[in-house]
């Protein structure tokens, strides 16, 4: 039975070195948004700024400022009201009166085959003009020279489909341990520094923000194709990759910053229609990620029972050390101590509750509620992209 386990952990420790140096290396590798130099006024192209707000009276009026005062020549706001409940809709017309950048539509009713945000980015499209377009959220904050900076970085490389994957604001020790670990998993997972080649399939795409060439949009099928998709923002990568556009990532940037959820509970609770989604609402691959969990933290338990002097305790402490560093440097992206590097279980047990909360949910209720709307999980399931 040592035998076995001093195998397995092995090729565990093997696995998470190397994951670790192809983390290292690859986050490197990204373009920073400030690594092409300003582009002149005339060879600025139009942009539409994207979003759909829902009862964000709170969080608007803050990240709404921030996109009327880009250093930018040519662009415009769009915003959509989804069926709001709150202010949302009064604090945008009133804005709109003072500059006319913003234009405004109201959605009263959401029609049949449709989840909210993907409708209410559609419609923004719908009343848009720019040659590229901007998907982001109503709580998003944008730096002054983000549009010129992110439109240099797209036109230097050549991509249709620019991601930005910028600050989430952290307070207290829990909000910090799920939130780098949630970066350090989906970095593993996803491989941002693959998606600019075009040979690969991988693919990525963030609410916080997205810039795509409008004709690349049009030819993926806009979010008409993700009409029913939860995950929209990341299947928008998904489709234009499809689709055969150049697609990129760059590196972590605090230029695009947002308030993600007040406490750790309300982070696991906000990601209640994601993580389910994100198995493709499959129960065995919800499964197979808390079976995954298990194998990941076994090096832990291997610690405390084989003796140090051990091949299995050796292979056990570099399975453990390795992730532990890995999300030491996410930590030092994110502006977050390499410390929390440590807290690595911790964020590990987290995320699986997240997933096996969101599935129980999900699976209870038979669907996702979002935006005060149910959604039946037999619909979300032909809509997956």
């Amino acid at each position: 039975m040592q035998t076995f386990w001093t195998v397995l952990l092995g090729l565990l420790a093997l696995v998470w070195v190397v994951q670790s140096v192809r983390l290292f290396f690859g986050m490197r590798s990204l373009p920073r948004l400030g690594e092409a130099p300003p582009l002149a006024e005339a060879d600025c192209p139009s942009i539409s700024v994207l979003f759909s707000a829902r009862d964000e009276q709170e969080k608007l009026p803050r990240a709404l400022a921030t996109m009327l005062a880009q250093d930018y020549p040519r662009y415009e706001v769009i915003a959509v009201d989804d069926r709001s409940t709150d202010a949302t809709g009064r604090i945008l017309d009133e804005s709109a009166a003072r500059d006319p950048r913003l234009k405004v539509t109201h959605i009263a009713e959401l029609p049949a085959g449709w989840l909210g945000k993907p409708h209410g980015l559609q419609r923004a499209f719908e009343a848009s003009s720019g040659e590229w377009l901007v998907c982001t959220d109503a709580d998003v904050r944008l730096a002054p020279d983000l549009l010129r900076c992110a439109v240099g970085v797209a036109s230097k490389r050549g991509w249709d489909h620019l991601t930005v994957f910028g600050k989430v604001d952290m307070f207290g020790f829990w909000e910090r341990v799920l939130v780098t670990h949630f970066f350090f998993g989906g970095s593993l997972v996803l491989e941002f520094w693959r998606v600019s080649n075009p040979k690969s399939n991988r693919f990525a795409g963030a609410g916080m923000f997205q810039l795509v060439r409008r004709s690349a949009y049009e030819a993926s099928g806009t979010h008409r194709r993700l009409a029913m998709e939860v995950l929209d923002d990341m299947k928008l990568g998904k489709i234009i990759k499809r689709a055969g556009f150049r697609s990129g990532v760059t590196g972590m940037d605090d230029r695009v910053a947002v308030r993600w959820n007040d406490g750790a509970a309300n982070i696991i609770r906000g990601l209640e229609k994601n993580m389910f989604a994100a198995a493709y609402f499959s129960a065995w691959l919800a499964l197979a990620a808390q079976l995954l969990l298990v194998l990941l933290l076994s090096p832990l338990a291997a610690l405390f029972h084989f003796p140090v002097s051990s091949w299995a305790w050796t292979f056990a402490a570099a399975a453990a050390a390795a992730p532990a560093l890995g999300q030491a440097m996410t930590c030092i992206q994110r502006g977050v101590s390499p410390l929390y590097g440590l807290t690595y279980p911790l964020g590990l047990l987290m995320f699986g509750y997240a997933v096996a909360n969101s599935t129980m949910k999900t699976l209870r209720q038979g669907g996702v509620r979002w935006r005060d709307t149910f959604y039946p999980l037999e619909q979300l399931r032909k809509g997956l992209v």
